[in-house]
């Protein structure tokens, strides 16, 4: 009979000790729950700023990829066409006005064309 004693007291014991202790399971847990959190933010951020990023890329994508027939189209300001026969005037050849004036040589010639006429 002293024995059972001796371990019912023991088991006592322990159990209070168990409640007084820091339980080191919870706090394991906090910190995964904090790092997912935390990771979850970083990954929506990143998501963020992909998509800001394949916007400017489909921005610049579209403005580049415009055919030189529609930009010929829009026209050329009256500034560079007289610029262009301005230096056709003073003898540059075709490609070096092209160069000058940032027009194809079908625009320069177009230009120097209707100049003409």
């Amino acid at each position: 009979m002293d024995f059972s004693v001796i371990i019912m007291i023991i088991g006592i014991l322990l159990i209070l000790l168990s409640f007084f202790l820091k339980d080191s399971s919870k706090k394991v847990e906090a910190e995964v729950e904090e790092l997912s959190f935390t990771l979850y933010q970083e990954n929506s951020a990143i998501k963020r700023r992909l998509k800001v990023i394949e916007e400017e890329l489909l921005i610049e994508t579209a403005k580049t990829t415009i055919p030189k027939k529609v930009q010929a189209k829009q026209g050329i300001h009256e500034i560079i066409k007289s610029q262009v026969l301005e230096l056709h005037k003073q003898g540059y050849s075709l490609k070096e006005i092209s160069k000058r004036s940032s027009l194809s040589v079908e625009e320069v010639k177009s230009v120097i064309g209707g100049g003409r006429g």
